[in-house]
């Protein structure tokens, strides 16, 4: 199973395994990770799952879609690697994800 790792804010790790086409927003939800509030439930209707994707799997994670950066504008701390965890889809491909929690996600 791939790993995860979620950065807080405040610099707290999480390093959780995902199954295989797991949201990473499903993922941060199933292990209680804070910091993702997942209003939607994955719908990519709100942005309360925006993340930072780590510099080195900017690539490897690809860039938002049009609707993602639609929905990014409604939030704080946006940055040029941000995403929202509920359109990024784990495999194997992806383990060793590392992406970091804004200080809030409004």
């Amino acid at each position: 199973m791939p790993k995860i790792t979620y950065i807080t804010f405040e610099g707290h790790e999480f390093t959780v395994e995902a199954s295989e086409g797991q949201s990473v927003m499903a993922c941060a939800v199933k292990n209680g990770v804070p910091g993702i509030e997942a209003e939607c439930g994955g719908a990519c209707a709100c942005a309360t799952c925006h993340i930072h994707v780590d510099e080195a799997w900017r690539d490897a994670v690809g860039g938002p879609s049009g609707v993602e950066v639609a929905m990014l504008d409604f939030v704080g701390d946006v940055q040029p690697n941000s995403r929202l965890a509920c359109q990024i889809k784990m495999s194997t491909s992806l383990d060793g994800l590392v992406v970091w929690l804004p200080e809030s996600q409004y």
